[in-house]
C-alpha cells in the first residue's frame, strides 16, 4: 500500500482523528478484494484513493465506514466520528424531499432521530447550502434538481454532519468544472479546519489537487 504523507462560520473545528488499517483482508462472493492492507492516514489532510475500476476503492471506504466488515485484520477508527457520502443513487434522486431537509438529515448524527433541530443545526445547514451554491434551491425537491445539483446536496448533507472523519465516494461525479473546483476548495478548507478527508475518485483534477494518496493498484502489484 502506497500512502504519501505531506503536509466566520457556524461550523466548528472537529477533533482531529487518525485513521489506521492493519493487515486487513476482505473477500466478496469468494473473490479476494484485499489482502494484507496496512495504511495510516494523518489527521487534517485530504487523502485520495485511486486505482483502476474494480480495484476496491468503494470497498475500502465501506470498510472504514463500518458498512462492511473485514475478514481479517483491524481498522482503527471510531465509526461514531465518521460521515460517509456514497455515490448518488436514483432512489435519492426521486425521494420526495426538499434540498434543505435532505441536508438537515446530516444533523441526525449529532441529534439522533428524536431530537428537534436547534438554531445551530439550522445555521449549519444554511451554511453548507450557501457554500455549495444551493441556497436558491433549498425549497426544491430532489427530483426537481439536476444531477449535479443533487450531487452537491449529498455533499452538503455529509459536510453538515461535522464529523471528524469524512469519507467520500466519487464526490465530483456529475459536476461541471466550476462545481468540481468549488468542491475541491471546500475539501481543502475542511482539512484545514481539522477534518480528516478520504475521497475515492477517478477525477484527475481532484487527485492532482492533493498530495496524500492511496494507490490500490500499486498495493496489488506489491503483493503479487
Amino acid at each position: 500500500m502506497n500512502v504519501i504523507f505531506n503536509k466566520a462560520s457556524p461550523v466548528g473545528p472537529p477533533q482531529a482523528q487518525q485513521v489506521r488499517v492493519s493487515n486487513v483482508g476482505f473477500s466478496y462472493s469468494g473473490t479476494t478484494v484485499f489482502r494484507g492492507v496496512t495504511l495510516s492516514v494523518e489527521p487534517r489532510t485530504v487523502t485520495t484513493v485511486v486505482g483502476s475500476n474494480g480495484c476496491g476503492k468503494s470497498t475500502l471506504l465501506g470498510l472504514l465506514a463500518g458498512v462492511l466488515q473485514p475478514d481479517t485484520g483491524q481498522i482503527g477508527i471510531d465509526r461514531r466520528n465518521v460521515a460517509f457520502a456514497v455515490q448518488r443513487s436514483e432512489v435519492t434522486d426521486t425521494f420526495p424531499m426538499t434540498a434543505f431537509h435532505a441536508v438537515m438529515m446530516g444533523r441526525w448524527r449529532v441529534l439522533g432521530l428524536l431530537r428537534r433541530p436547534r438554531a445551530h443545526d439550522r445555521a449549519v445547514v444554511d451554511h453548507w447550502l450557501t457554500e455549495l451554491g444551493l441556497d436558491g434551491l433549498r425549497d426544491r425537491t430532489l427530483g426537481e434538481l439536476s444531477h449535479g445539483q443533487r450531487q452537491r446536496v449529498l455533499l452538503a448533507q455529509a459536510f453538515a454532519q461535522e464529523a471528524p472523519v469524512l469519507l467520500l465516494d466519487e464526490p465530483t461525479t456529475g459536476l461541471d468544472i466550476a462545481s468540481s473546483e468549488l468542491v475541491i476548495d471546500k475539501l481543502r478548507q475542511l482539512a484545514g479546519d481539522g477534518t480528516t478527508v478520504i475521497a475515492a475518485s477517478h477525477d484527475a483534477a481532484l487527485v492532482a489537487a492533493f498530495t496524500h494518496r492511496i494507490d490500490l493498484d500499486e498495493h496489488r502489484r506489491a503483493l503479487g
